[in-house]
C-alpha cells in the first residue's frame, strides 16, 4: 500500500516567473514536486532527472530546477518529478517511480490533455523506458542525452574503460579489485572534490604518456581533458553498482580488446575480473527493447564525454529499426559540446517539433538544431 505523505500546494513565484504553484512530498519514500504555471491548460510533462552520486542533493532540493524545466512551463505544461526511491544507478526504481506519480496527478487533477515523458541522461534512459513499458499513457517522448543503449552494456563501457586504463597507467586509478570489494566500507565520492582529484589524475597520466593517453581518451570517445573527470564519475557508478548487485556483474576474462594503439599490449596488461553477481539483478527490469510505438525525438550533442552519440543513437536505432518502429523515432543533434550541453531554447525547439509531430501526425525532421 503506498504511503503518502501530505503535499502542500505554495505560491511559489519566487522560483521562476512562470511556476505559479508547487505540490510537493513523497510517495513510498520517493520526494516529489509537481510545478504549475500561471497559464496551466490541463497539460503535463512527466520528467525523470538524471544519476546523482549516493548521498548528493536531491533534485527537490535544487532552486534551479523550475528554472531547468522553463521550456516547458513557459509552454503552459505542468511538470512533475520524482527523486526515486534511491539514488545511484536507478533506471527501473525511476521508471516505477514516475509511473506512480503520474498516477498520483492523475487522481488528484484529473487526466491531463496531453502528457509527455522527458528526461535526461539516465531520465532520458527512463523516458525510453516508460514509452516502451507504458506507452499507452503518453502521447510523446522527448530523451536528451539519453542512456539508451541496454544499461548491462552502457555500464560494461565504465568497467572496460578502467580495466584497460589500469593496465596501461597502473596506480593512477583505484583498481576494480578494490571497486568491487565489498569487504571494505562503501562511501560514495564527494562531487565537490572532482576538480581537484581530476587535476591530479591529468597530471599523473600526462607524466606516464602524453601520447598514450590522447590515444587513449580517443578510443573511448572522449576529449583528454575529460578523460580524469570521467574517471572519477565511472568510480563512484562502479561501487554503486557493487553494491546494489552484492558483487561484480562483468566478466572480461574473455574479452579480447581492440581499437588501441598496441591491442597486444592492452590484452596482456587489462585488469581481469571474473563476474561474482548475476547482472539481471539491477540491469534486467525494464532492459532496453525499442518497442515504442508514440513519437519519440531524441535529442544529443555531438560530444558527450558520458555517454557517447553511438551508444545513445547508434545503438538504440538499432534496436527500434528490429522492432520495425522506424516510424516513431526522429534524432535532433545540436553541437553542445559537453553531457547534455543544451541550451533552454534548443530544448525548447526539440519539445515543440515533438509536439507538433503529436498535433499534425507529421514525422519531424531529424537533423542539425541550432
Amino acid at each position: 500500500m503506498k504511503k503518502l505523505l501530505i503535499c502542500c500546494l505554495l505560491s511559489m513565484s519566487a522560483l521562476g516567473q512562470n511556476v505559479a504553484k508547487v505540490d510537493s512530498g513523497a510517495i513510498n519514500g520517493a520526494a516529489y514536486r509537481i510545478f504549475f504555471p500561471a497559464n496551466w491548460k490541463g497539460k503535463l510533462v512527466m520528467y525523470a532527472h538524471g544519476y546523482e552520486f549516493m548521498g548528493s542533493p536531491l533534485q527537490s532540493k535544487n532552486p534551479a530546477f523550475a528554472k531547468r524545466m522553463a521550456p516547458f512551463l513557459d509552454r503552459g505544461f505542468a511538470v512533475a518529478a520524482s527523486d526515486y526511491q534511491y539514488q545511484g544507478f536507478a533506471l527501473p526504481q525511476g521508471v516505477d517511480d514516475t509511473e506512480t506519480l503520474r498516477t498520483y496527478f492523475v487522481k488528484k487533477y484529473g487526466k491531463p490533455d496531453t502528457t509527455f515523458m522527458v528526461g535526461h541522461s539516465m531520465g532520458g534512459g527512463i523516458t525510453l523506458a516508460t514509452l516502451e513499458n507504458f506507452g499507452q499513457n503518453y502521447v510523446g517522448g522527448l530523451p536528451m542525452c539519453p542512456l539508451s543503449s541496454r544499461p548491462y552494456l552502457q555500464c560494461r563501457k565504465e568497467f572496460d574503460l578502467y580495466a584497460t586504463f589500469n593496465g596501461l597507467f597502473p596506480g593512477i586509478a583505484t583498481p576494480l579489485a578494490d571497486i568491487f570489494d565489498l569487504s571494505k566500507p562503501y562511501k560514495a565520492q564527494n562531487a565537490r572534490t572532482m576538480p581537484e582529484k581530476s587535476k591530479a589524475i591529468r597530471t599523473a597520466i600526462l607524466a606516464k604518456d602524453s601520447v598514450l593517453a590522447v590515444a587513449f581518451a580517443r578510443r573511448y570517445d572522449l576529449k583528454l581533458d575529460d578523460l580524469p573527470m570521467s574517471l572519477f564519475f565511472n568510480e563512484n557508478v562502479l561501487r554503486d553498482i557493487a553494491q546494489k548487485e552484492g558483487g561484480n556483474p562483468f566478466d572480461n576474462t574473455n574479452t579480447l580488446y581492440s581499437g588501441f594503439p598496441n591491442d597486444l599490449e592492452v590484452n596482456q596488461k587489462a585488469e581481469r575480473l571474473p563476474a561474482t553477481a548475476d547482472p539481471d539483478k539491477i540491469f534486467k527490469k525494464y532492459d532496453r527493447t525499442g518497442k515504442i510505438d508514440k513519437p519519440t525525438v531524441l535529442m544529443h550533442t555531438v560530444y558527450d564525454q558520458l555517454i557517447p552519440a553511438r551508444y545513445a543513437v547508434d545503438n538504440f536505432e538499432n534496436m527500434v529499426h528490429q522492432q520495425g518502429r522506424d516510424q516513431y523515432f526522429t534524432v535532433r543533434y545540436t553541437n553542445g559540446q559537453g553531457h547534455c550541453n543544451f541550451t533552454p531554447e534548443q530544448t525548447g525547439a526539440a519539445f515543440d517539433a515533438l509536439r507538433a509531430w503529436v498535433k499534425t501526425g507529421k514525422k519531424a525532421k531529424a537533423g542539425y538544431l541550432e
